[in-house]
């Protein structure tokens, strides 16, 4: 249930070393071929339904070269800050795959780069406001429905399904316990699933987002809560993963075992 909170030009700014690297022996900058592909995985999902192989790219290198070639446009787009110049784009490839001097000295670049990252972030704080104001505006509505009950951190939740035994011991912040759970965002949107991996998760009470550890903690075992968590409770102002700053979440979690030392 972790998310890594990555900067959107983390990948790109990374390819400043280059400047340096270029007189540096092989071995020192290598990437093997499964790091390779593993970092453009997750660009390729649109790839699965399409052909096998296309005309032009019948051998391993063209289509792994198409691959890669992929997953940087995908994640250019996106990131939908930057106006992809296809000419630049293609000299940069060229340059690099012949190992060339680049074109543009390192100042220029990271002047880019910083551009670039000022942009993101002067949009994402304007993104992140609203969102506090249309999070602010659900919990209070859902605040008031019949079923929710409003804890003293501004926890939401409420109980779909109760335990069998409701005076079993509950989790504290030294255990592991293991939870079934769907996350989605106010409008809809599902960012994490353990329903729909088929697979459920073992976690420390302790490695949770606050409003998490502050449900699990009252829950029994058995049960099955909806859980309304606020912004502050959840992953703040900033945007983490595929969760845009200021969102207030969604989850319903299935409380099945305390995992036993």
């Amino acid at each position: 249930m972790q998310l890594l909170k990555l900067s959107h030009w983390a990948v790109l700014a990374s390819l400043i070393p280059l400047f340096t690297s270029c007189s540096k022996p092989e071995e020192e900058v290598a990437s093997t071929p499964v790091e390779v592909v593993s970092s453009i995985e997750a660009d390729l999902s649109p790839a699965k339904e399409a052909a096998t192989t296309a005309a032009g790219f019948e051998t391993v290198d063209q289509q792994a070269s198409y691959g890669m070639g992929y997953g940087m446009g995908a994640n250019i787009a996106r990131q939908g800050v930057v106006k992809a110049d296809l000419d630049a784009l293609f000299a940069g490839l060229k340059d690099g795959l012949a190992s060339v001097a680049p074109q543009l000295d390192e100042a220029t670049l990271r002047a880019a780069f910083s551009e670039l990252d000022s942009r993101v972030a002067s949009e994402a704080k304007a993104q992140s406001e609203a969102n506090l104001a249309t999070s602010v505006a659900f919990l209070e509505k859902n605040a008031v429905r019949p079923d929710v009950t409003v804890t003293a951190s501004g926890l939401q939740y409420e109980v779909l399904d109760p335990s069998e035994n409701p005076e079993a011991r509950k989790p504290t912040t030294t255990d592991k316990v293991k939870v079934h759970y769907h996350g989605t965002l106010i409008n809809g949107t599902v960012f994490d699933s353990s329903v729909q991996r088929g697979e459920p998760l073992t976690i420390p009470v302790a490695g949770v987002i606050s409003g998490w550890a502050e449900a699990l903690q009252l829950m029994s075992i058995g049960e099955k809560w909806k859980i309304t968590v606020p912004p502050a409770l959840g992953y703040g102002a900033e945007q983490t993963g595929g969760i845009p700053g200021n969102s207030a979440l969604i989850f319903e979690i299935e409380l099945i075992a305390i995992e036993e030392e």
